[in-house]
């Protein structure tokens, strides 16, 4: 089964909502991909993208690209997934200039296992890092695990 439709109301050219999901065949596409300012879809690129594979400004999705990306695996400005790539990652394995997670590797750094310049961890606690985060709390407050350590 799939499923194609987008709303009538455009901006910028694109459409205001876009849905795309299953195969269209007489298309050639194997997945549904969305485009429009918000997309969903198998695949979804628009301004708010949720889908299997999602890229936009605030992507979701099973692979998020975007600036703030949430998901499975998620490469952003803001990250947070089970693999989180960003200025700021949060997540199992977080990669990124500010890295929270189970795994946690970048220059500032806090987790169980947290490897970089500054890090916040169970056998270390930098000073440094541990304002960095504090400040970073004040700026992120609904990321409820930063005020953990």
């Amino acid at each position: 089964m799939s499923v194609r439709w987008q709303s009538s109301t455009r901006l910028l050219e694109q459409p205001l909502v876009a849905f795309a999901i299953g195969p269209d065949l007489a298309a050639g596409e194997m997945r549904g991909h969305a485009r429009g300012i918000i997309a969903i879809g198998d695949l979804a690129t628009g301004v708010v993208a949720v889908g299997g594979l999602a890229r936009g400004v605030v992507a979701i999705g099973g692979l998020a690209l975007g600036g703030i990306a949430l998901g499975g695996g998620a490469l952003g400005i803001l990250a947070l997934a089970g693999l989180a790539v960003g200025y700021v990652a949060v997540g199992g394995l977080a990669i990124g200039y500010a890295a929270v997670g189970g795994l946690a590797v970048g220059y500032y750094a806090m987790g169980g296992a947290a490897f970089g310049k500054f890090v916040v961890g169970p056998m270390h606690r930098d000073p440094q890092a541990a304002e960095f985060f504090s400040r970073l709390k004040s700026l992120l407050p609904m990321l409820p695990w930063l005020g953990g350590k």
